[in-house]
């Protein structure tokens, strides 16, 4: 049997920040003894792309959320990239990575999101063709599948939302700013000396 990565994908992305919380435990920044302000930069873009990200998510949400493999979502964000969640969702580790104060730690989220995700978007993609046929194949020579081109933006005048799913989905696409939150504590925590880091990165 295969492995199934994108039934996995949640569980497989919680033990990667569960990694990733451990190792900002013990390693500390080059950078924070080095260069005060390239930290504060670091942070503050971390946050921006951390905000993007979270709000890209709920805009994608708005729209498939409740219409999962129901109908074949083309509008909104789903009219300039086939899969907004995932570009979304790499901006966000991306923000995540940069409030660590290190370089090395987005560097490695890219690597692990460029290597992992492509798996993820062939098997969906796969499975949609398999439901929409030709619609999707129509789609997807229209659409790029990952970077969104803005030039062939479609909204609709009205769309229907299901409430109670979408409610669902906002707490989800905030978990970028929830573990930035995780991060500060953490790091107030280091300060006080009980947890001294063992490794310095860059």
């Amino acid at each position: 049997m295969s492995f199934n990565v994108e039934k996995y994908r949640i569980i497989i992305s919680r033990i990667a920040a569960a990694a990733a919380l451990l190792f900002l435990f013990i390693c500390d920044s080059h950078w924070v003894a080095e260069n005060k302000m390239f930290t504060s930069f670091m942070f503050v873009a971390g946050i921006v792309f951390a905000g993007a990200a979270s709000l890209g998510r709920m805009w994608c949400s708005l729209y498939i959320a409740g219409y999962k493999d129901e109908k074949l979502i083309t509008k909104g964000p789903y009219s300039i990239c086939r899969n907004p969640l995932y570009f979304f969702s790499m901006v966000g580790v991306t923000g995540i990575g940069l409030c660590t104060g290190t370089l090395t730690f987005p560097a490695l989220f890219l690597l692990l999101f460029s290597i992992y995700y492509p798996f993820v978007i062939k098997r969906e993609e796969k499975r949609l063709k398999s439901i929409f046929g030709t619609r999707f194949s129509d789609y997807t020579r229209k659409v790029p599948a990952f970077i969104p081109n803005p030039l062939i933006f479609e909204e609709p005048d009205n769309y229907t939302v299901n409430p109670s799913v979408y409610r669902v989905h906002i707490f989800s696409a905030l978990w970028f700013i929830w573990v930035i939150g995780i991060f500060e504590v953490v790091r107030a925590f280091k300060k006080t000396g009980m947890m001294p880091p063992v490794l310095t990165l860059y």
